[in-house]
Order: C-alpha cells, then structure tokens, then sequence
C-alpha cells in the first residue's frame, strides 16, 4: 500500500471510493472529511501542527477531502485521540478526522505545487530557516520570524480569557516566558513572549483568527515591535514565569511606562487587522468546562464593550409554519442575545427575520440554532442582507406577524458583565432552571416539564441552592420545546422560572 503514487489532480475519487474505515490501524497519514469548500491549505495544515511537524499535504477539493501527513506516527496518533475528544471545526464547521489506509502520501508535485509551497513556508518556519527564494506564499503570508513577542487582540469576548487560559493554549508552541494583559480601546489585549522567534511564528501561524471557545473570543495575533518584556509583578493581569520572586503589586499598572508609550505608538501604526476566516477550531478550546471555568474570574476582568459590527438581522427558515409564533421564536434565539424584533414573512410563513441587539448575538445564534429542530423540522438560521426588521404601518393589521420587542423585560444580557453572557451553551438535552419558589417539588416540576409532550429522564436540585436545577429531557429536541414553552412560566408567589441550556449531564 504504501508504495502506492496519490496524485492531485482531483480525478481520485476511484482510488479514494470509501477508502477509510474508523476502526482503521494507526497511520501517520490522516484522512480528514466533510471540509467546507472553501477552505485553504493553511488552514488544514494548522490542525497538525501543534502536535508535530507536517510533512505532506494532499486536497482533494472536488470531495471535501484532504489527506494530511505527519512526520511521526505517534504525532498523528495525538492528534486523532485529542480530536476524538474535541470536535475539530474549520469555517463553523465540524469536520472529521481518521488514520488513513495509505502509509505515506506520494504527492505528484507538479499538480500539488501550491500545497507543496505552503507547506515549504511553514516547514521554514519550524526549523527557523527562511522560506526558498523561488516559492512565493500569499497563502499565509509567512516571514522569517522577528520577534519573540506576540500582540493578542480578543474580539467577541463573551467570557472573560484570563492569563491562565492564554498560558495554557500558547504553551502548545513552546515554553511562554511572559505575558502582560490590559485592556485599550474597549478591547482586552496582551503581549506574550516566547524564548524564540520561531515558537512566536508557529503560534501566529497556527492560531490566528481562531476562536477560543466556541463561537466567540477570536485571537486576532500579530508580531509586536518589542522583543523583550519587562514585567514588574506577578498577579492576574502580568506574569514572568522566569521569575516566580516579583512582588505581586496589589493592582498596580504591570505595564511599564515605557512600554506603554512604545506600545501606543506601535498600535496607531498598526491597523487592527482584517477579520480572519470566522472559524471556531474548539481545539484551543479548552472545551467549554473551562470556559466556566475561566469566566469564573469574571470578576477581575470587565466585560469590554460588545462591538456591534457584523449584521444584526438573521433569517430563519424552514420553520413550522402552523405552529410557529414570534413569541416562540423570541424565546429560543433569547437564549443567544437581546432580540429585538421578529417579523414572520407575510408570503412566506415558513420564514421569519429576527433582529438581534448586536452582530456578536446574531452571529452567536446562528451558530448555536443552525439545524436544530423546532416543532419537528430541522431550522435553517442564516445572516440576513437586512439591516433592520420594519415594523408594520401604523393601523395596519399584518396578523400578529411581526412583534416589537425592544422593550421586552425578559431580556437576559442587558446588563454589561451579567453572569448569563458565561452561561451560553449550545441546545442540550439537560436544562438549567432557576428561580424556583420554595414550595414547588420536584414533582411538580416533572409533571410541568413532561406536559410539555416530552420525557424528562432526570432531576437534580442543586444542594447549595433550592432555587436552582438541572432537568434532562429525552431528546435535545424536547428540551427546545420545553425551553420554548416553560421560560418565564409563573410558578405563583411571583416566581416567574428562567430556564436556559446546560452544560452539565446529570
């Protein structure tokens, strides 16, 4: 087998007919599916590369394939057990990884040039050498490494990143000596420092434009014009892992003046950069009990203000059209962020807008709701070329179809830093209630949830805290009905009950 030529010229499809089973013997070759259509070299070539050099690549655009080969079987090993565990996504996407049948890929390099290229860049920059004058990479626009500094700009920061959690995911690319965050112009940002310009490289190269979490807080990485920091505490806004003695400086600044001035002067030069490829890899993911875990020390850091770039209007389709009402809908994409007005279309009633209160929600919905079910159909939920969602005539009856709720008191994210902005989680089988009044059972809240045409599988109060549970349905489908029906239900004494998605299993 491995002594078999792959070639790529996308007429593979005979040799490639279902070719890799699961279950498949470890290769350090790996099959990798489903990508979306799209998307570039670069892009494929960074799911390897924190776990061992690339060696070859191979695409096979027309199938949404790519064969990616790595230097060591054991790195190729890492990789398949750690995305078995975490989802890998390119482009919001999941995709799917398994060990190839081939031992080797042999790459016809005529046809697969700009593969070859790419991966050349980025070879040289793994072994620090420049890239080969002959080969020009606007692909990822790689240059020999400059400085050992990194500058780390957090977009869309729904949970607060903390020093912690920037350690741990640039430590992949070699050891971190220092990091010092601060927040400027509404925006968290950091400068981490490396003990080698190469290490800075792989990481720029590999995580740029790529989300922490899912769906949100996108590293946007540039080199910065320093090339050594000074840090003069270690406490939760600066740290010199070199140096575990500094004092800890009771929140004073952890910049240096000095640095400040540079660091000003630096950022006008520097344009923020464009947004990147809106691609959630969850590998950097620290998956989402580290999210929780991470927005546990909200507290220390402040919401920056929520940009509200991006479209704001997203249009669902495919919905059921006898049993769909803007309430319903308000209800659901709630859960995402502060919607602000839902029309459901006149001449097409399977159809509705919905106005978000900014890009980041409509942007976190989208990416939550997209092909969940909702009163039996699989919803569609896409960015709207709308910029607002208009509000019928006055006197004008369009049947309840379109409904204004700007002013609605059921608004979860209004206040800025409101502990719901940590507690976004995708459509789950498991609900997470709150406010529960003291003389309501668990009784009565199986009968109430299961009258909502559902089975609920199990119920835990939370000990600490009567006012609080965790209920699982059957399937995620009931539990987005029972969302949808049960939210702000009253359960007299004025306790209206606030139900929203867990992460937790019971």
């Amino acid at each position: 087998m491995s002594s078999m030529v792959v070639t790529a010229n996308g007429n593979d499809s005979k040799k490639f007919k279902g070719e890799d089973k699961m279950d498949g013997a470890p290769s350090r070759v790996l099959h990798i599916r489903k990508l979306p259509g799209e998307v570039t070299e670069t892009e494929v070539i960074a799911l390897g590369l924190p776990f061992g050099k690339v060696t070859n690549i191979l695409m096979l655009k027309g199938k949404n394939q790519a064969f990616l080969e790595l230097a060591t079987e054991e790195a190729a090993i890492t990789m398949v057990n750690y995305y078995s565990a975490v989802t890998p996504h390119l482009r919001n996407q999941p995709i799917y990884i398994q060990y190839s049948n081939h031992k080797e890929l042999k790459t016809d390099n005529t046809l697969n040039q700009r593969a070859q290229a790419v991966l050349q860049a980025v070879t040289a920059v793994q072994t620090a050498n420049t890239p080969l004058s002959g080969t020009t990479v606007s692909e990822s626009a790689v240059t020999p490494a400059q400085s050992p500094v990194l500058r780390i700009i957090i977009d869309n920061m729904y949970y607060p990143v903390t020093l912690d959690v920037l350690h741990q995911i640039f430590s992949k690319f070699g050891a971190v000596l220092k990091i010092i965050t601060f927040t400027k112009n509404n925006q968290f940002q950091a400068l981490l420092q490396y003990g080698d310009p190469v290490n800075a490289q792989q990481a720029k190269l590999a995580l740029d434009g790529q989300n922490i979490y899912n769906a949100c807080c996108t590293l946007r990485i540039d080199f910065s014009k320093l090339v050594n920091l000074n840090v003069k505490y270690n406490n939760d806004k600066s740290r010199d892992y070199t140096r575990p003695d500094l004092p800890s400086g009771d929140g004073q600044p952890a910049l240096d003046p000095a640095i400040a001035a540079a660091f000003a002067k630096e950022t006008s030069l520097l344009g923020l950069p464009v947004a990147a490829v809106p691609g959630a890899l969850s590998p950097l993911a620290i998956p989402n009990a580290a999210a929780a875990a991470a927005a546990a020390a909200a507290g220390r850091v402040g919401m920056p203000g929520v940009s509200a770039g991006g479209n704001t209007v997203l249009l669902v389709s495919n919905l059921n059209e006898e049993m769909v009402t803007p309430q319903s809908l308000f209800t659901l994409f709630g859960v995402y962020g502060d919607v602000q007005r839902v029309k459901i279309l006149y001449n097409k009633k399977d159809s509705a807008l919905i106005q978000m209160a900014d890009g980041n929600q409509s942007q976190l919905a989208m990416n939550h709701l997209n092909g969940q079910k909702m009163y039996g159909k699989i919803i569609r939920v896409t960015l709207s070329k709308h910029q607002t969602v208009q509000l019928p005539r006055e006197g004008l009856d369009d049947q309840g179809l379109t409904k204004d709720f700007g002013n609605s008191p059921l608004h979860r994210f209004k206040k800025p830093g409101s502990k719901n902005f940590q507690n976004i989680f995708p459509p789950s089988a498991t609900l997470h209630l709150s406010n529960i009044p003291p003389s309501v059972a668990e009784e009565d809240l199986r009968t109430l949830f299961a009258n909502t045409g559902g089975t609920v599988k199990a119920f835990k109060f939370f000990q600490r805290d009567h006012k609080m549970a965790l209920l699982q349905m059957a399937t995620v489908e009931e539990a987005i009905q029972a969302l949808i029906d049960l939210h702000n239900y009253n359960l007299g004494e004025n306790h209206h009950l606030r139900v929203s998605f867990s992460k937790s299993t019971i």
